[in-house]
């Protein structure tokens, strides 16, 4: 009876090493393209590349981005990447630990750039003379 105990921790070892390498991962990845393409992009102030470009994200939720490209207005947007069913607790866990292969999660935004408009002198320089006006009283 001792010598079939024996070689059952082996085989329950060997089993569970075998379960963990085959286990689940989720790769997310975020795609950002722009009309036109080959403007920088920054992700949570973290400059990512020039567009179309791809990354990879750790959790779902909320993220600042800025967009610039020469010549056209600089956007400036807040992406919300909701999570999928699947990264519910508690399904989360299977999906990413006991699912025997791979989930990808790609998400894609594309945005249309303007071009940039010059700025109105004639405003501008009304602009100026008012925040002149303004600070030489107020420090007074």
């Amino acid at each position: 009876m001792k010598e079939r105990n024996a070689y059952r921790i082996p085989l329950v070892l060997a089993l569970f090493f075998a379960l963990s390498a085959a286990a689940g991962c989720v790769r997310r990845t975020l795609t950002i393209q722009t009309e036109p393409a080959g403007a920088l992009v920054l992700l949570n102030d973290e400059e990512i590349g020039r567009t179309p470009v791809t990354t990879d994200f750790t959790w779902y939720g909320d993220y600042d981005l800025i967009v610039r490209y020469e010549g056209h207005q600089t956007l400036k947007t807040h992406l919300n990447v909701r999570r999928p069913w699947y990264q519910l607790p508690p399904i989360d866990f299977f999906a990413e630990v006991l699912w025997p292969g791979h989930i990808v999660d790609a998400r894609t935004y594309t945005f249309a750039l303007s071009a940039a408009q010059p700025p109105d002198r004639a405003g501008l320089i009304e602009k100026a003379q008012a925040l002149r006006e303004r600070t030489l009283f107020e420090a007074e």
